[in-house]
C-alpha cells in the first residue's frame, strides 16, 4: 500500500517538475484554455462596488468560480470607484511580513520600500513585520496614513518551520492588536517587490491566490498533499493557491491560520509533515472554506515563465530565490 501511494505521489510531482524546467512546455501549457465564468451575470458580492465589476470585459480567462466568488483581472474593475468606497467605508489594511535569519538582509528593504509605492496607497496601512533580528529593520521613510510595528519572533532551525509556525503568530497578532486597529489584513512572503497598482479592488472577506505556475494546468497537475495520514490531505480541489499571498477581513484571517496552524501541529504529533507545509495546509482551508474573492497571477507572477497574453499587467513579482545560501536545512 505504501508503495501505491508513493507512485501516485510521484506522477504529479515529476510533471511538474518537467514543467517547471522546461521553457518549451511551459510555452505549450500557455495555451490550454482556462474554464470560463460559470455565472452569465453576476457575483457574490463581497462590497457593493463589486456589482460594478465588468466579467465580461475578459473573455480570454475565467472571471469567477463555480461558487460565484470573482477572480479579479486587469480590465475588470474601475479602481476610482474602489478606492472611493474604502476610504468612505473607513478600511484600513494589516499587511504582515516574515523577515527572519538571511531573508531580512537580502529582501525586506526592497519589499518595503516597493509596497510603499504600491500596496493600497490611499488607505491607512500597518506594516507588521515578524523577525528575529528587530534591529536590523531598515528605517523606511513611510507615508501618511501608513506606520510599522516590528515583532520578535524566534528563528527555527529549519525554514519549513519558519513558514509553518507563522500560521500561529499571525493569529497569535491579529488577536492582540490587529483586530483593534485594522478591518482586513493580508499576508505576504518577502522575497517579492512590488511592481503595479496592488489596490482595494483586492480587498475581501476572504481572499485567495492563483498561483501563477498552475492556473492553465489540468488538475491532475495540481500538488495537493495526497498523503490521506496529513490533515492536509486532499484528493481534488477547485484551484491550487499560492500561500505567497492570502488575506481577507481580520475575523477571517484568524480562522484560517488558527484553522492551518491546527492540522499543523496535529500532523507534527503524528510524525507527518505536508508536502508543501503551510501552503498545503491552505489549500485544504480553501476547499472547506471557499474565498469569497480569488486575485488572478497578475497580483504574484514570475517572469521565469516567460509571455502569457492573459498577464496583461504585474502587480507584484516574485523576486530572484537563493535558497541555496538563504534556507538553512
Amino acid at each position: 500500500m505504501r508503495s501505491v501511494f508513493k507512485c501516485v505521489l510521484f506522477v504529479p510531482i515529476t510533471l511538474c517538475a518537467i514543467y517547471l524546467i522546461s521553457p518549451s512546455v511551459k510555452l505549450l501549457m500557455s495555451f490550454i484554455p482556462m474554464e470560463k465564468c460559470h455565472s452569465e451575470s453576476e457575483t457574490n458580492l463581497d462590497s457593493s462596488v463589486d456589482a460594478s465589476l465588468n466579467l465580461q470585459s475578459r473573455p480570454d480567462v475565467q472571471t469567477c468560480t463555480y461558487w460565484k466568488a470573482a477572480i479579479i483581472w486587469e480590465g475588470m474593475f474601475d479602481p476610482r470607484l474602489y478606492d472611493e468606497m474604502h476610504k468612505m467605508k473607513g478600511s484600513s489594511v494589516a499587511l504582515t511580513v516574515f523577515a527572519v535569519g538571511r531573508y531580512l538582509d537580502a529582501y525586506l528593504h526592497t519589499f518595503l520600500n516597493s509596497a510603499e509605492q504600491h500596496f493600497m496607497v490611499g488607505l491607512p496601512v500597518t506594516y507588521y513585520v515578524f523577525t528575529d533580528m528587530p534591529e536590523k529593520v531598515p528605517n523606511i521613510k513611510l507615508s501618511p496614513l501608513r506606520s510599522m510595528k516590528v515583532i520578535k519572533v524566534e528563528k527555527n532551525s529549519r525554514w519549513q518551520d519558519v513558514s509553518m509556525m507563522r500560521m500561529k503568530s499571525i493569529s497569535d497578532v491579529i488577536e492582540s492588536d490587529i483586530r483593534h486597529h485594522c478591518t482586513h489584513v493580508f499576508c505576504f512572503d518577502v522575497d517579492q517587490v512590488f511592481t503595479g497598482r496592488f489596490g482595494s479592488e483586492a480587498l475581501g472577506d476572504s481572499v485567495a491566490l492563483l498561483h501563477a505556475h498552475y492556473y492553465h494546468l489540468p488538475k491532475y497537475f495540481y500538488t495537493y498533499d495526497r498523503n490521506p495520514n496529513s490533515k492536509a490531505y486532499m484528493e481534488t480541489g477547485d484551484f491550487y493557491y499560492h500561500a505567497a499571498i492570502f488575506g481577507g477581513s481580520w475575523k477571517n484571517v484568524k480562522a484560517l491560520t488558527e484553522a492551518c496552524y491546527q492540522g499543523i501541529m496535529e500532523d507534527k504529533q503524528n510524525n507527518v509533515e505536508a508536502l508543501w507545509h503551510d501552503e498545503s495546509h491552505l489549500n485544504k482551508y480553501m476547499l472547506l472554506h471557499k474565498p469569497s474573492k480569488v486575485l488572478s497571477p497578475e497580483y504574484c507572477w514570475d517572469t521565469s515563465i516567460g509571455f502569457r497574453r492573459d498577464i496583461q499587467v504585474t502587480r507584484l513579482l516574485w523576486a530572484p530565490k537563493y535558497y541555496d545560501t538563504l534556507r538553512t536545512p
